[in-house]
């Protein structure tokens, strides 16, 4: 802690996602202890669902795990002064070639709070409509449609082991199940 009982706050690391900070904080009940962690931009998670009532989803490239994962469109809030729904447009429009005509709010929180702030906006895509943007260069990304019970299929088999992405096809579905259930 610095003279002034203020906590410290040392810039640790620095890329175009987020920041990492390490310093000594104080706790609500007044202890004091040293602590790291990540200042990350918000970001946003879409689940977009065609026509035919499937999920579009999409494998990508993710060095940190090795390999391909299957998952929602998602992105970071990287644009100055872009709002949430614009940024789920545009992330639509990268990684799978489509605009949403209706967007649904479904959620909105932290993903982990125990060392990072990064916080995600999750929307449900409906009435698709083709509206290409090329894809940000550090991506390698494959589209592919699969229907909620092939979903819930790939979750429990581990072929989809994001947790953002089990989260938002899970909460689709709820949502997707009660707005039938009072249109009929």
């Amino acid at each position: 802690m610095s003279e002034t009982n203020e906590p410290t706050r040392n810039l640790m690391y620095r890329c175009r996602v987020f920041d990492v900070f390490e310093g000594d904080i104080l706790l609500p009940d007044g202890r004091r202890c040293r602590q790291s962690w990540i200042d990350h931009r918000p970001c946003i998670a879409v689940v977009p669902v065609n026509t035919e009532g499937k999920l579009v989803l999409i494998r990508q490239y993710r060095h940190a795990t090795g390999g391909m994962l299957m998952e929602i469109p998602a992105g970071n809030m990287d644009r100055e002064n872009e709002a949430v729904e614009a940024c789920v447009q545009r992330e639509l429009a990268e990684e799978i070639g489509f605009q949403a005509g209706r967007l649904v709010k479904l959620f909105e929180g932290y993903l982990v709070p125990g060392y990072c702030n990064e916080y995600m906006h999750f929307y449900l895509a409906l009435d698709l409509r083709p509206a290409a943007l090329p894809a940000d260069d550090d991506e390698y990304i494959r589209v592919m449609t699969a229907s909620f019970d092939e979903a819930r299929r790939m979750i429990r088999e581990k072929q989809i082991i994001d947790v953002k992405t089990a989260l938002g096809i899970q909460m689709a579905r709820e949502f997707l199940e009660e707005e039938n259930r009072r249109e009929v």
